[in-house]
C-alpha cells in the first residue's frame, strides 16, 4: 500500500535500499510518485507512459558496453529485480518496471539509481 504523503529520496538514498519482492497485489505508482522518484535520480532516465523507465547509456565501443551488462545483470542477482536490456553495438538500452504489476514500483527507481552508479 502506499501512503498518502510520499518521501522524495535522493539518488543516493535509494541506493541504500534494497529491492523488496513483488508478487503482485501492490498497486502500482500514481504519475505524481513516480515521478517525484524520477526527478531524484541522475538525467537521462525518461518514463515510458506510466508503465517504465529508460535510460540510455553509451559507451566506446562493444567491449565497454557488454562490461557494463555484465554489471546490470549481476546487481540484477543481487536485487532480484531484472531490467530488459537491449544492445546496440555501443549503447545499452535499460527498461525497467515491475512485471508482477504490470506498472513502475519503489525497486525500480532503486534499481535505477543503483545502475547509474555502476557507469
Amino acid at each position: 500500500m502506499h501512503s498518502e504523503t510520499i518521501v522524495v529520496y535522493m539518488g543516493s538514498e535509494l541506493t541504500k535500499k534494497r529491492c523488496v519482492p513483488c508478487e503482485g497485489g501492490v498497486h502500482p505508482l500514481k504519475k505524481e510518485e513516480f515521478q517525484r522518484y524520477l526527478s531524484s535520480l541522475k538525467g537521462g532516465w525518461e518514463h515510458i507512459g506510466e508503465k517504465k523507465i529508460r535510460k540510455e547509456f553509451t559507451f566506446s565501443d562493444f567491449n565497454d558496453a557488454m562490461r557494463f551488462v555484465n554489471k546490470v545483470a549481476d546487481l540484477a542477482e543481487e536485487e532480484g529485480h531484472h531490467p530488459d536490456i537491449y544492445i546496440f553495438y555501443n549503447r545499452v538500452t535499460v527498461e525497467l518496471y515491475t512485471h508482477s504489476i504490470d506498472g513502475l514500483s519503489e525497486n525500480d527507481f532503486i534499481m535505477a539509481a543503483k545502475i547509474d552508479e555502476l557507469e
